[in-house]
C-alpha cells in the first residue's frame, strides 16, 4: 500500500512559526512532525508515499529529498493553489492503480503510538474502506462523525455547528479506494460530499483509536504535542559522541545526540531532548518536557521548562524560558523572564490572527518566531506573540 500526506496549507492559526515554514515541519519531541510521520508510515510497512506540497514547499522537498535517507520513497506533488483538501488529493490520481487502496493521512496530526498501523489492521479486518477516529474534549473545531451500530460511519459533518456536534471526530488517517478519486471529481473536489458519497455507496468503517492524539491547530497545540510523543520514550539514549563535563546529573528518559556538551552542575529531567551539536554551559536546570534543537547554545544558570528551541539558537545567561516555542536562529540575551502565568491564576490568553483567544491554559509562556533578537534584560509576558526578525532591544535603567 501507497500513502498519501497532505502538507501543502498555510496553517495561518500557528503563525509565528507558519509564516516560515509548512506546519508538518514544526518540531516537536526532535523531529519534525513529518519526520515522525513518515518513520512510523515506514514501521507499518509503507515505503512509497506521495506528499502534497504548497506552501514554503522547498523546506520538506530540501530535507527528505527523495525519502533515501529515511528509508522509504518520496513523490512530491505541488498544489501551486492552495484550494482545499479535496484538491489537493485529486491532485495525485495520477500516482495510484485503477482498483488499488492507499493511506490518506493529514500532515498535521500527532499520536501516542502508531495510528497508522492501528488503522491498517482495522483495514484487513473489515476488508473495505476506513476512517480512523477518536474522542477529543472538544468536538466543535474538527470533521464529526456519527457511527451505527456496528462501528460504520453514517454522517460526517466537516464544520459542525452547535447542534450537530458528536462524540467522535475524525483522526485525519483513512483508508480509501482509488474510485475515491472520480467521487471527488462530481463532487467538485469538496471532501465533505465526497466521503458522504463514498459512505452511501460502498460504506465507511470506524477505526477507533484510543490513544492519545492531536491535531496541532494553535501555537500552545505544540506543547501538548511534544508532550505526547515525550510521553512515549521509554529509556533515555545519549550518544557515544556526548561529552558530559564533571558533576552533570540526568534522570529519566533523556535522548542526547552527537556531540553535545555538558558542563558541570547541570541538571537534566526527563523525557528532554538535546539536539547535535548544542553546548549547554553550567548550572544549567533542563526541566521535564524541553526539547534543545540541533546547535543550540545555553548559558550558564539558564532554566527551561517545558519549552522548544527549534535549533541554531542561544539563550543568554541566567534567563528563564518555560512553557514557551521558540523558532530558528533565535538570539536571546541574558537575563530574559518568560512569564508563564496570571497572578489571579486565570487561563492565559494568546493572540491568533491578531485576535485575543484564551488558551484554556493556566500555564503558558511565550512564542518567538525565527531569527528573532531579544535583547538582555527583558520581561515577556504569558501568551506572547513575537512574529520572525523582530529585534527587541536591550533593556537597561542607565543611561535614561
Amino acid at each position: 500500500m501507497k500513502a498519501l500526506i497532505l502538507a501543502a496549507g498555510k496553517g495561518t492559526n500557528l503563525a509565528p512559526f507558519t509564516t516560515t515554514r509548512p506546519k508538518p515541519m514544526i518540531n516537536v519531541g526532535g523531529r519534525f512532525i513529518l519526520e515522525n510521520t513518515i518513520r512510523l508510515l515506514k514501521e507499518s510497512g509503507i515505503n512509497v508515499i506521495n506528499i502534497v506540497v504548497g506552501h514554503e514547499a522547498d523546506t520538506i522537498v530540501n530535507h527528505f529529498e527523495r525519502g533515501t535517507d529515511f528509508g522509504v520513497s518520496i513523490h512530491y506533488v505541488y498544489q501551486e493553489k492552495l484550494s482545499g483538501i479535496g484538491n489537493a488529493v485529486y491532485k495525485v490520481k495520477d500516482r495510484f492503480n485503477p482498483g488499488e487502496y492507499f493511506m490518506l493521512v493529514y500532515g498535521d496530526i500527532i499520536t501516542s503510538a502508531n495510528i497508522f498501523n492501528y488503522t491498517l489492521q482495522s483495514f484487513n479486518m473489515a476488508k473495505e474502506p476506513v476512517a480512523s477516529v477518536c474522542l477529543t474534549p472538544s468536538t466543535k473545531m474538527f470533521g464529526n462523525v456519527y457511527l451505527d451500530n456496528e462501528m460504520k460511519i453514517t454522517k460526517i459533518i466537516e464544520k459542525p455547528k452547535k447542534g450537530d456536534l458528536g462524540n467522535y471526530v475524525l483522526s485525519g488517517v483513512f483508508i480509501l479506494p482509488s474510485r475515491f478519486f472520480s467521487v471527488l471529481e462530481k463532487t467538485k473536489f469538496n471532501m465533505e460530499l465526497a466521503l458522504g458519497s463514498l459512505i452511501k455507496e460502498i460504506g465507511l468503517k470506524a477505526s477507533i483509536w484510543e490513544g492519545e492524539w492531536i491535531d496541532i491547530a494553535y501555537p500552545w497545540d505544540i506543547l501538548i504535542a511534544n508532550k505526547i510523543i515525550m510521553d512515549s520514550w521509554g529509556r533515555a539514549s545519549i550518544s557515544k559522541s556526548a561529552r558530559l563535563i564533571g558533576d552533570v546529573r540526568i534522570e529519566g528518559p533523556v535522548q542526547i545526540e552527537d556531540n553535545v556538551e555538558i558542563r558541570s552542575g547541570t541538571i537534566i529531567e526527563g523525557p528532554s531532548f538535546i539536539g547535535a551539536d548544542s553546548f549547554i554551559g553550567n548550572n544549567v536546570l533542563i526541566r521535564k518536557y524541553t526539547s534543545v534543537g540541533k546547535g543550540c547554545i545555553i548559558g550558564y544558570g539558564v532554566e527551561l521548562k517545558n519549552c522548544i528551541l527549534s535549533g541554531n539558537s542561544r539563550i543568554g545567561r541566567l534567563s528563564f524560558i518555560g512553557d514557551s516555542v521558540i523558532g530558528n536562529n533565535v538570539d536571546i540575551g541574558s537575563g530574559i523572564m518568560t512569564i508563564n502565568g496570571n497572578l489571579d491564576r486565570s487561563t492565559v490568553k494568546s493572540t491568533v490572527n491578531k485576535k485575543s483567544m484564551d488558551t484554556n491554559l493556566n500555564k503558558l509562556g511565550a512564542f518567538v518566531g525565527d531569527d528573532v533578537i531579544i535583547g538582555s534584560g527583558n520581561t515577556i509576558m504569558a501568551g506572547a506573540v513575537i512574529d520572525s526578525k523582530v529585534r527587541i532591544p536591550h533593556h537597561y535603567t542607565y543611561p535614561k
